[in-house]
């Protein structure tokens, strides 16, 4: 099992779903920062389900698409645990609508949290992680190669596949590894409120997907735990596909 004791994590979007499933999978050996925008209740349940398990973590509320809040997550992050060595960019949004009906302002909302807000929180933290480097986890999906009624959301994601290996490269003489994982389907709140959940599209992606079933937040948790460990030192720059062989 990946080795995470004595190491700090940072992890965005963090109240609820693959976050959710994220920091509590990085708690089994780190101290954990659970980010939220606007639900305080699923986060302080994560940290409750965390500490309950022996764990240590705090929730820290921040808009990643806005540096001041960005600046002060990694403060209160020092302040709680003194030092850094992981992030998850796992903070996102999406809207599936076709083109007619796209406006300015889905698209700013989208780019400043999926894009920008990647950004902003990988600039802060590059400023805590110690001289032993660190890792940054970003989280993509696999429809950055393009699904229908999802030009902006797909544009976001392909601009993180580009962002991971450009941050990879610019990083790695500092001893910071930066790596994507981009899921398939994976049942989550979002998906059951959007009504994707029992749909005839839940079902074709089932019907396309070699493993047969629509993925679990752990299911991405567990690849998340490899990449913020040692075990994966040797990676980065690179896009690991969880999607179940669906393509």
């Amino acid at each position: 099992m990946s080795d995470l004791k004595g190491k700090v994590a940072v992890v965005t979007g963090a109240s609820k779903g693959i976050g959710a499933a994220i920091a509590k999978g990085l708690s089994a050996g780190a101290a954990v920062v659970v980010n939220y925008s606007s639900s305080k209740e699923g986060a302080d349940r994560v940290v409750a389900d965390i500490k309950a398990k022996g764990g240590r973590a705090v929730a820290v509320k921040g808009d990643i698409a806005k540096a001041e809040d960005v600046r002060r997550l990694f403060d209160e992050t020092k302040k709680a645990f003194g030092t850094l060595d992981v992030l998850v960019n796992n903070a996102g949004v999406y809207k599936f609508i076709p083109l007619e009906e796209i406006t300015e302002d889905e698209f700013h909302r989208e780019f400043n949290i999926n894009v920008l807000g990647t950004i902003l929180a990988t600039k802060e933290a590059v400023k805590h992680f110690w001289l032993n480097g660190g890792s940054v986890i970003n989280i993509s999906s696999i429809a950055s190669a393009g699904a229908p009624e999802a030009a902006i959301y797909s544009g976001s994601k392909g601009a993180i596949d580009a962002i991971t290996r450009a941050l990879a490269a610019e990083l790695g003489a500092r001893k910071i590894r930066v790596n994507a994982i981009a899921p398939g389907g994976v049942e989550t709140e979002g998906m059951h409120s959007g009504g994707i959940m029992g749909s005839d599209f839940e079902k074709e992606m089932i019907a396309s997907t070699p493993l047969g079933r629509f993925g679990q937040p752990d299911d991405i948790a567990r690849i998340a735990v490899f990449l913020a460990s040692d075990d994966s030192a040797w990676l980065t720059g690179e896009r690991l596909t969880a999607s179940g062989g669906y393509r």
